[in-house]
């Protein structure tokens, strides 16, 4: 079962592409406009448009709603007459759900997802890394990751639960201080300015939001007679 919903179609206007920062507005109000979050705007090769959709953050208390492909089609119809209207050069034009894996890229994304796993990417390394993965939350002006244990680290707290450690540590005496540094929760604190890219870790919970498995159809060709012109669902 796919980890996203999306719709691609094929387009071949003349004009060259827009400036990035206009094409990026104008695809972000269209977007707006037929009441969804523009997540995500990406150019790629062969003059492929990728646009990831939403649906805004639900009020307390209300189940999180869910990107589908009907979704996708309305955007990609709106889309295509928008772009076609600015002049705007593309090959094709995918429009998709976020999938597992959301990319985020703002400050109300961090501030809906604080509370979720996340992993993120520094631009700079920190203490030889820049790769860390963990617990989002609010930190005064900035954020912080409470980290989450690294593979070695785990395998090593793995293997001090077994007997014969527990019994070599028995026979060793008391470590304090070994004790302390275990005992110790290791966090990251951040500003969003250090981040190259950010992601929801893809963990499958049946009871959280977009980790559910989708019900119905999510992969099929569409109809030659369908309004997306030229377009293919996957």
């Amino acid at each position: 079962m796919p980890s996203s919903t999306q719709v691609i179609a094929d387009s071949r206007p003349e004009a060259p592409f827009a400036n990035v920062m206009q094409l990026h507005a104008d695809i972000e109000t269209t977007v707006r406009g037929l009441g969804y979050d523009l997540v995500e705007l990406e150019r790629g090769p062969g003059g492929l448009l990728r646009v990831t959709i939403d649906h805004p953050a639900s009020a307390r208390g209300e189940p999180e709603r869910f990107i589908q492909i009907d979704d996708c089609e309305k955007v990609t119809r709106q889309l295509q007459h928008v772009l076609d209207v600015d002049g705007v050069a593309y090959e094709r034009l995918e429009v998709s759900s976020p999938g597992l894996d959301r990319p985020l890229k703002s400050a109300a994304d961090f501030g809906r997802f604080a509370g979720h796993q996340v992993e993120i990417g520094l631009k700079l390394p920190f203490k030889g890394r820049k790769r860390f993965r963990g617990e989002l939350l609010a930190q005064g002006d900035g954020w912080r990751l409470v980290l989450a244990p690294t593979a070695a680290k785990a395998a090593a707290k793995k293997h001090a639960a077994s007997r014969s450690a527990q019994a070599r540590a028995a026979a060793a005496g008391p470590q304090p201080q070994a004790a302390a540094e275990a005992e110790e929760v290791k966090v990251l604190d951040f500003s969003l300015d250090e981040v190259r890219e950010a992601r929801l870790v893809p963990v499958i919970d049946f009871k959280g939001r977009r980790f559910a498995p989708q019900s119905g159809a999510a992969a099929h060709e569409a109809r030659p007679q369908d309004e997306t012109d030229g377009g293919r669902i996957q």
